[in-house]
């Protein structure tokens, strides 16, 4: 049976009606609070055992504070659009932006709970699951994320006294389903599920909140509590001064130097225009071919790029779209994150832009910004930095895991040969919009670049997701070498 002291916070005594009004005075004012400072998002989890009064504190938090600023998603089957990408991509959709509360009834538990309990998944797949669940949360809090997870317990035998109360009236009959009966029938087996699921992702910076739900009045005034002293203390938290991990400076020598592993990229050897016209006629028939294989039969691509400035990312880029067909693929050009992307875990600027089943997204700059610009200009922590090789690898593997072919390219282009092409657009009419005071201070910045790249390239070049590294100095040979990658890479993930 679960114990409510065993993990988590503790349950209040009943109230009174005075203690209850004012308990909802305090809870508004703190979401108020949260809503004009706007200096986290709050994320509020449902979850618990059917009968509990899910669905009425769900309504009761709405009916509290102000449902301007509060959404509700509502967490049942997968639709056509949830399948067609990742299974978090649907949560990544709902997290609501600072100042606001999100609230799940329903979440990222109740698949593996559901399919651990009816057998569908293996005791490791179920763990595989609440790891990444651990990790998933980790991710939300470090980002700044409250996040605020409650368990609703009955007893087995208050369940049956709940549904058979339920199911004497007809206004509430409907609330008794043929699931709920069936999941009943398990009941032991869902306890055992969820204690274990509930023991293992009740971290400190995620900690659950146990409540014995046989009490409407004790069960609403608990929860409340607990997230208005939730917030309340975020709050005055984020009033105190934190003094943040210094960014690396450029300047600084890693203790040990690492070896450039960009150093070691041969110079491309050039090739005539003969030979590229026809090698390019070649690789761009049978990338059209391939890719409209990969539509047909339901798969989705995933091609990040990367690299120096004018190492010809757009060159490669627009010899790759002009292969394919416009329906079927979509450009995002990954620049300065707007207000709305700020207000929001990192990752979720890419999140929303995955391809359905058959369709590609191609990123010109990426997620890796994280480890790359983001780490050498000082622009997130290097707190922020580490841990993000760790939420791509995971964010990769999920991708990869869905069935997305990942294709990753690093596009290099030597010091000298990089001097040329600035100099060529600044002195170009036509190409200077093409080049920006930031492209020159970058430039200077080169041998932190070449360090953040090397640990990139080792921290996140996996068996599902491997990076293409492209020596970029001859234009031709790069874009070559950036089509038969991608001509490799679809036709062996077509062939599995």
């Amino acid at each position: 049976m679960f114990e409510v002291a065993e993990i988590g916070h503790g349950v209040v005594p009943p109230a009174s009606t005075q203690q209850a009004e004012d308990l909802r005075t305090a809870l508004l004012n703190a979401q108020m609070a949260v809503v004009r400072e706007r200096a986290f998002p709050v994320l509020v989890l449902i979850s618990g055992v059917d009968g509990a009064g899910k669905g009425e504190l769900v309504h009761l938090l709405n009916h509290w504070m102000d449902p301007r600023h509060v959404e509700t998603h509502a967490v049942g089957e997968a639709s056509k659009m949830d399948r067609e990408r990742p299974p978090m991509w649907r949560f990544w959709m709902g997290l609501p932006p600072k100042g606001e509360v999100g609230v799940f009834f329903g979440s990222w538990y109740t698949a593996p709970l559901y399919d651990r309990a009816y057998a569908k998944l293996r005791r490791s797949e179920f763990e595989a699951n609440l790891d990444q669940i651990v990790r998933f949360e980790k991710m939300l809090t470090d980002e700044g994320v409250l996040l605020f997870k409650v368990w609703l317990h009955l007893t087995k035998r208050v369940q049956h006294k709940t549904f058979k109360r339920l199911s004497r009236s007809r206004a509430t009959r409907w609330r008794v389903s043929a699931s709920d009966r069936e999941n009943h029938a398990r009941y032991d087996r869902f306890k055992q599920t969820a204690e274990e699921a509930v023991r293992r992702t009740s971290t400190d910076n995620a900690p659950w909140l146990l409540v014995d739900a046989s009490d409407a009045h004790n069960r609403h005034l608990s929860v409340a509590e607990a997230l208005t002293v939730a917030i309340t203390r975020r709050l005055a938290e984020a009033d105190e001064p934190v003094a943040g991990a210094p960014a690396e400076a450029a300047s600084a020598p890693a203790v040990i130097e690492p070896k450039n592993l960009l150093a070691s990229l041969e110079p491309s050897r050039s090739i005539g225009k003969g030979e590229y016209k026809a090698q390019l006629e070649a690789c761009q028939r049978e990338l059209n071919r391939l890719s409209r294989l990969m539509n047909k039969r339901g798969r989705s691509m995933v091609v990040a790029f990367e690299g120096f400035d004018a190492s010809g990312k757009g060159g490669a880029i627009r010899r790759v779209a002009d292969a394919m067909d416009a329906r079927h693929y979509r450009i995002v050009p990954v620049g300065t994150p707007s207000d709305e992307e700020l207000a929001r875990p990192y990752l979720w600027r890419f999140w929303r832009h995955l391809p359905s089943r058959g369709g590609i997204t191609v990123f010109d700059r990426s997620w890796y910004g994280r480890v790359l610009v983001e780490r050498v200009e000082g622009y997130c922590t290097e707190a922020d930095w580490r841990r993000a090789y760790t939420e791509i690898n995971d964010f990769e593997e999920q991708l990869a895991t869905h069935g997305s072919l990942l294709v990753k390219f690093w596009m290099s282009v030597t010091s000298e040969e990089q001097l040329r092409r600035f100099e060529e657009r600044q002195s170009t009419e036509w190409k200077r919009f093409k080049i920006t005071e930031e492209d020159w201070r970058n430039r200077k910045q080169r041998p932190a670049y070449e360090r953040a790249v090397t640990d990139m390239v080792e921290r996140t070049s996996t068996p599902l997701a491997p990076w293409t590294l492209v020596a970029g100095d001859d234009k031709p040979r790069a874009r070559i070498e950036v089509l038969s990658t991608l001509i490799e890479r679809l036709a062996g993930a077509l062939e599995k």
